[in-house]
């Protein structure tokens, strides 16, 4: 189903950990102000972030906001603390941490993004997996697709089921940085997931579609064809997001009338 529209929140509430799609807290946005100061230069390495209260009466929010926004930002690597002086901006690190822009769970829409990140991804891991895959990995993609099924029947949404296939698809390479990369990014395909099968569980077509694609990814890894598999993992993306926009989801892009197409020539 479609997530209610954002709303603001009350101040006192602005701390509280964002949870799903819409709803970013006065903490995130201040947080994303100030990693935005911090990429373009305003605040620069060794710069002294100004004080709480200053924070407060230029953003317009509470201390407790401010103190869960620096949080945020320190764990990111962004700002660091130093005994009796202050808060200051960090040196940036050579080797920086994989991260996606908080932005990605704002919105339904944003939920393509996500899936157009999954089509780069995912058609390749499985064209390599049907190029790699052994005997035991085979077996584990297959209890993996069977998992989906027997979570649905008891009533689940089948995400984490769902999510634990494509894993093993990841695994089926033999490398190990797909397993990384995949585990990185289930923070933000969860949301995303979520709201996919539960637009696929509200119609009978759609969930045995789901079931189709991904039995025609494992057949393809199964019969060590890479370009099949290939296929079929860009085509189940391709048919998810067409599904969103059927069951109404995501908003369907506009056609152009003929009498548009025909003053443009």
């Amino acid at each position: 189903m479609a997530r209610t529209p954002r709303t603001r929140r009350p101040a006192e509430d602005a701390a509280a950990p964002a949870q799903g799609l819409g709803r970013e807290t006065l903490a995130d946005r201040l947080a994303d102000r100030l990693a935005a100061q911090i990429e373009r230069g305003a605040l620069r390495p060794g710069d002294r972030l100004p004080t709480e209260a200053q924070l407060c009466a230029a953003h317009g929010v509470s201390r407790s906001v401010v103190r869960e926004a620096v949080h945020r930002l320190k764990s990111r690597g962004l700002l660091q603390s130093r005994q009796g002086s202050g808060v200051f901006v960090s040196t940036p690190s050579a080797h920086r941490a994989l991260e996606f822009d908080p932005s990605v769970l704002e919105s339904v829409d944003a939920v393509v993004q996500v899936v157009e990140v999954r089509r780069v991804l995912e058609g390749e891991i499985a064209a390599l997996a049907a190029e790699r895959v052994n005997k035991t990995q085979l077996a584990r993609l297959q209890r993996a697709l069977a998992a989906i099924d027997t979570a649905v029947a008891a009533g689940g949404d089948g995400v984490a089921e769902d999510l634990a296939f494509h894993r093993a698809i990841g695994e089926s390479t033999g490398n190990a940085q797909f397993r990384s990369v995949l585990g990185f990014f289930e923070q933000y395909l969860r949301e995303a997931m979520r709201i996919t099968r539960g637009n696929e569980a509200r119609r009978a077509d759609f969930m045995e579609a789901v079931r189709k694609e991904h039995r025609a990814i494992l057949d393809a890894i199964a019969g060590r064809d890479p370009r099949a598999a290939r296929r079929a993992a860009l085509r189940h993306l391709t048919n998810g997001q067409q599904r969103l926009e059927l069951g109404g989801v995501l908003r369907r892009p506009a056609i152009p009338s003929p009498a548009t197409k025909t003053s443009r020539k």
